[in-house]
């Protein structure tokens, strides 16, 4: 039997894409022997089960991608399972949304996520399919209905589908999504607090550096099946930019974004999670920032009007920004002539409490009349700028000759060329 709601909102945190296993800019961590990227996005996912816990979550709901691959390695896995165990003995329900780095190519394979299934771990819900969970809580009744990756594959399987093009497997798949998402929502008790849990693109939604790690080819989902009156709150994974798509209206249908910076992509995005109080009718979120976030910093120096001190252009940019522990890379704008002066050395000192300098790359400006070798070219004929060109360009002796008499026929006057 389910119990009426409490006074008090049931308390659930929201949160996506940890994408363990990633090793961008990273480095060895010699007291594990991992990838110190990896401990990174670690890190974020036992901060999550931390707050979860000392909040009093009701329920932890991950909206899918929990690894790099589809296939992570058991370490990997290991970390994982750890801070999802810890939130099992909390007695807090956690609900494991399947994503598309979760999912396998092949429809009956077993998905990351499965083996908590297979363990019949307490308190945890892998969404596999889609399907209304409910969930009895100290606070009452939650109802979650999942919706994991969309697979074309599971089309592929009936023979009306395998002479389809690409864009009209999309379609059938919006439409089945349609049909889905209406048959869950038919389903939700409207006594009790209802959320949609989904792993997929929405139309309209700003993406964030997913693109770069993304398995296969994306599906966009149309944002007009979402809006339904059953749904109290959109809980979404798969886009790495935390954003509500639905701002002025019910329900907010919210991506948590990623818990780590994947690259420069996205260096100035907030990452954290999402904390809702669940009410019917009447729920309210806000996204928690995470502190200890990998900072990425870009510094952009323009030294061209430093004579023959360019160095000293970055230095003065560098003091200007906060770069300990970042992934930091730097841009030199130069001159030709300030090329051999800047003091590489110096920026890389400059970077010392920098977690990884990522790069440092030089944007020079060539100056066209150094490239001939003349500071006044106006003092110069043309056939003798013409020269000075092809020596620039390194034209061998003989041919420059051919090409010179050439151009001279080519100078001189009509009435001399006709005479």
């Amino acid at each position: 039997m389910n119990r009426p709601a409490s006074d008090e909102p049931i308390r659930v945190l929201h949160f996506a894409d940890i994408h363990i296993g990633m090793e961008n800019y990273g480095r060895i961590d010699p007291e594990t022997g991992l990838n110190q990227r990896v401990l990174d996005f670690v890190s974020r996912l036992r901060e999550i089960a931390d707050y979860a816990i000392e909040q009093g979550a009701d329920v932890v709901l991950f909206a899918g991608d929990a690894f790099k691959t589809r296939d992570p390695n058991s370490t990997y896995q290991r970390a994982f399972a750890r801070q999802i165990m810890r939130l099992s003995r909390a007695n807090i329900a956690t609900v494991l949304l399947v994503g598309n780095h979760d999912m396998p190519i092949i429809e009956q394979r077993a998905s990351s996520m499965d083996i908590f299934t297979t363990l019949d771990v307490p308190n945890v819900i892998v969404g596999r399919a889609e399907k209304l969970h409910r969930i009895q809580t100290r606070r009452g009744l939650l109802q979650i209905a999942t919706v994991p990756w969309p697979q074309r594959s599971r089309l592929l399987k009936y023979e009306e589908h395998r002479s389809m093009t690409v864009e009209q497997l999309d379609q059938e798949m919006v439409r089945i999504l349609d049909d889905e998402l209406g048959r869950l929502a038919s389903e939700v008790d409207p006594a009790f607090p209802a959320i949609l849990a989904g792993h997929f693109t929405i139309s309209g939604a700003t993406f964030g550096s997913e693109r770069n790690v993304m398995l296969g080819r994306d599906l966009v989902i149309p944002m007009s099946i979402l809006r339904l009156e059953a749904w109290d709150y959109v809980a979404m994974g798969h886009i790495h930019k935390h954003q509500n798509l639905n701002p002025n209206g019910r329900p907010a249908v919210v991506y948590s974004g990623s818990l780590e910076r994947i690259d420069f992509g996205e260096e100035h995005e907030p990452k954290g999670f999402c904390w809702i109080e669940a009410r019917r009718g009447d729920t309210q979120w806000s996204f928690k920032r995470l502190e200890n976030v990998r900072p990425f910093v870009s510094i952009y120096a323009d030294a061209t009007r430093d004579g023959d001190s360019p160095t000293d252009a970055v230095l003065r940019q560098i003091a200007r920004h906060n770069v300990k522990e970042a992934v930091v890379r730097v841009r030199v704008k130069l001159l030709q002539h300030q090329e051999a002066t800047l003091r590489v050395r110096a920026i890389e000192e400059a970077l010392a409490d920098a977690y990884l300098v990522a790069s440092i790359s030089r944007e020079v400006e060539r100056d066209a009349r150094s490239r001939i070798g003349v500071q006044n070219p106006e003092m110069l004929s043309p056939e003798a700028l013409l020269e000075r060109y092809f020596m620039s360009k390194n034209t061998p002796r003989d041919r420059l000759d051919d090409l010179m008499r050439a151009a001279r026929e080519l100078m001189q006057p009509d009435a001399d060329r006709i005479s």
